[in-house]
């Protein structure tokens, strides 16, 4: 049966990455592959009465391109319940490193906007453990409640990579690299943008901070957050958006800093419905695929 804990506050970003980094050292760290039966935690860990700092959000919107208003942006509530993912993520009993994990997907079903005034309850837990070609996947569920009513859940997939019993599964053709068409736009991003995207967020993960932290992690440059893409991908079309609102994000290749990439925006059926994508100018490749759907 699971349990819940109350915090005092926020767990400190820099304790839990201090706690993710120890993780990945010899003896004392998580080592080995995950099995597929392998125990989640049973805990679930909630905060009550948190209040939105003005500054930090006005931060994270200029960094995002999102705006700063009355009410949260749909992907604020991700930034909200970070320190308690990762909190979960570094415990003993999670069954790998939070440092080096791939932020796969991500769904925000957001019932009704969120005023920035308005006090919330989070509670964030990890379930669903499963195979996957590149390795192993887990939820991680966060609830937003202002009083007893739900105004946002949040499921956000990660991956730790290994060999799996479906890694040799076949696989469909690899689409063709050509020339993208006409984008609607250009997003353009270096790592000072992502630089002052960490510092609002708090997700210093060293693959975004900087070049060398990166390769050690088997990239060839930072790389910018996948919450950062969702959320600048997503701006110009929040405003349209109806109140109770799907929003799914599923990320492709890294975006290798600084770059300049395409993003595409189509209006689909329904209120507030629109598919978006970002990629890469070149080669035509998807950074990023994402919809919005009434909910």
């Amino acid at each position: 049966m699971s349990k819940t804990i109350v915090l005092d506050g926020p767990p400190s970003t820099v304790e839990v990455y201090g706690k993710a980094v120890a993780a990945m050292l010899p003896v004392i760290g998580k080592s080995g592959p995950v099995r597929p039966d392998a125990p989640l935690p049973d805990t679930r860990y909630r905060l009550e009465n948190v209040r939105v700092d003005a500054d930090a959000l006005l931060a994270y919107t200029r960094a995002t391109g999102q705006r700063f208003g009355a009410t949260l942006p749909i992907t604020y509530p991700f930034v909200l319940q970070f320190p308690l993912a990762m909190k979960i993520m570094t415990d003993d009993d999670f069954p790998f490193g939070a440092v080096g994990s791939v932020h796969l997907e991500n769904t925000v079903h957001r019932l009704r906007p969120i005023g920035v005034d308005e006090p919330l309850t989070i509670e964030t837990h990890a379930e669903n453990l499963r195979e996957h070609r590149k390795g192993m996947l887990v939820d991680m569920i966060s609830e937003f409640t202002v009083g007893s009513e739900l105004v946002t859940r949040q499921v956000a997939t990660f991956l730790t990579q290994q060999r799996t019993s479906l890694s040799d599964a076949p696989r469909g053709p690899q689409p063709r690299e050509q020339a993208p068409p006409p984008p609607d736009s250009v997003l353009a991003v270096d790592l000072h943008r992502i630089r002052e995207y960490a510092a609002a967020s708090g997700d210093r993960n060293p693959i975004h901070m900087g070049d060398l932290p990166a390769k050690a992690f088997g990239f060839p440059k930072a790389i910018a957050h996948g919450m950062w893409s969702a959320a600048a991908a997503v701006a110009n079309v929040e405003a349209q958006l109806p109140g109770n609102v799907v929003y799914t994000t599923r990320w492709g290749k890294p975006i290798l800093l600084p770059a300049k990439v395409n993003v595409y925006t189509h209006r689909t059926g329904g209120p507030g419905g629109f598919d978006i994508s970002i990629l890469n100018r070149r080669k035509g490749y998807p950074h990023l695929t994402a919809t919005t759907r009434e909910g």
